[in-house]
């Protein structure tokens, strides 16, 4: 098969959706090591981060990271620093020589002295690979023992310790004990442990929101209930006034909605993932000690729970202020078919009596007519009258006078009757 026989056009989006797999590989670790992870959020947008990136690689006399990348890494003093740009956060990755006590201070500053945060701080840790030894015993006695996490990792070759308390620099700490893990399956459950510990923070998120909107949405609900005991009660109540406040209230619950609807489906996804992360280290429960799935979980699902019920009440409450909103149109629809029909009434009156005014019209119009005609007729007879004629003109005109009547009155009714035909 020769090179190139299947360099066909290809889609838009195919060389991306092909790399996204290996954008995120496991980083090879081996123990003694120390780990300093820290996720911001991206305040000021994806080029502040990434400016801040290019401006630290340059320090170091390194290429900066090209201008759709959202992935980089460059070596930092003894150690090694790796950036990684996400949705909403991005994470900045340094490992280095682990120092002589657990917790205690390294040689440099892991992202160095001057280094300029990109935006607000979500998620800190310090994560520390350790052999089994007396060090581990001293370790465990620094964490907080009614908050200390347990257990056995991957096929209990790994042990893993933490309280998910801060320290002093206000970083998460957790020990991780090799017992017989490979670089790549160490790599693995660090990344998986960092990730479980800043997907855990951004869950949260959605749970001071949720509390926030708790007491906005127990008064929108009072509003409606008042809306509707008024409308059942007090039925002549002005309809315009009622609608005026349902629209106040659906247009302040919608606003809601929209600043919540990004943040709870965040907290859904993140969730998630971090239940995905805890099946993948496989724990196994020690006797005695709490493991990380049954703390979190513990703690993440009444979060979650609290979160997805002020979803459903802000769902259900909208539905609610549809069908008051129905209601209330379907009384304004009443109460203008109820003021049309007696326009149309009233029309109707008014029709009527102008037929009438018109038909005692035409009645003197046929008479007025017919007088003028019949007074014609008369000096029309005077005019060709004669002495000695046999019939007086007196008597002619008074003989035209009902012909008169009769055709003005049949000229007349003709005319209507064209008229009418016209506009019908």
């Amino acid at each position: 098969m020769g090179q190139g026989m299947f360099t066909f056009p290809q889609a838009p989006d195919r060389a991306r959706a092909l790399g996204e797999i290996h954008a995120r590989p496991y980083v090879l670790a081996t123990s003694p090591r120390v780990i300093f992870q820290l996720a911001f959020m991206m305040d000021g947008g994806s080029g502040v981060d990434h400016a801040v990136m290019s401006e630290m690689s340059q320090q170091r006399g390194v290429s900066p990271p090209g201008r759709d990348a959202r992935h980089h890494v460059i070596p930092w003093g003894p150690g090694t620093l790796r950036w990684e740009q996400h949705t909403e956060f991005s994470t900045w990755f340094w490992d280095g020589p682990l120092p002589e006590k657990f917790g205690g201070e390294v040689p440099v500053h892991p992202f160095g002295d001057g280094f300029s945060p990109p935006g607000s701080l979500i998620s800190g840790i310090r994560l520390e690979l350790r052999p089994e030894g007396p060090e581990v015993e001293q370790a465990i006695a620094q964490f907080d023992q009614a908050s200390l996490c347990f257990s056995e990792v991957t096929n209990a070759q790994g042990l893993v310790y933490t309280d998910f308390q801060q320290n002093g620099d206000g970083l998460t700490q957790i020990l991780v004990v090799d017992r017989n893990l490979t670089p790549l399956g160490t790599g693995a459950l660090v990344q998986r442990l960092l990730e479980i510990e800043t997907y855990r923070t951004l869950a949260m998120l959605g749970l001071p929101l949720a509390q926030t909107l708790s007491p906005e949405i127990r008064r929108i609900e009072d509003g409606l209930t008042g809306i509707t005991r008024r409308m059942k009660s007090e039925p002549r109540e002005d309809a315009d006034a009622v609608l005026a406040e349902i629209t106040r209230l659906a247009a302040d619950l919608e606003a809601n909605a929209a600043i919540s609807l990004y943040r709870f489906g965040a907290s859904r996804a993140y969730y998630g993932i971090v239940k995905e992360r805890i099946l993948a280290i496989a724990e196994t429960p020690v006797s005695g000690f709490e493991h990380i799935g049954s703390f979190l979980e513990r703690r993440l699902a009444p979060a979650m729970r609290t979160c997805q019920s002020v979803e459903e009440r802000q769902a259900n409450l909208s539905r609610k202020l549809t069908r008051a909103n129905a209601l209330v149109r379907s009384r304004i629809d009443v109460e203008l078919e109820r003021q049309n029909g007696a326009l149309l009434s009233a029309m109707n009156r008014r029709a009527e009596m102008q037929l009438r005014l018109q038909h005692t019209v035409e009645g003197l119009s046929v008479a007025a007519i017919s007088y003028y005609v019949v007074g014609l007729f008369g000096y029309l007879v005077k005019a060709f009258a004669h002495d000695g004629d046999k019939i007086e003109p007196g008597f002619l005109t008074g003989a035209f006078v009902p012909i008169a009547i009769v055709g003005v009155w049949y000229l007349v009714r003709r005319i209507r009757r064209s008229h009418d035909a016209h506009h019908i």
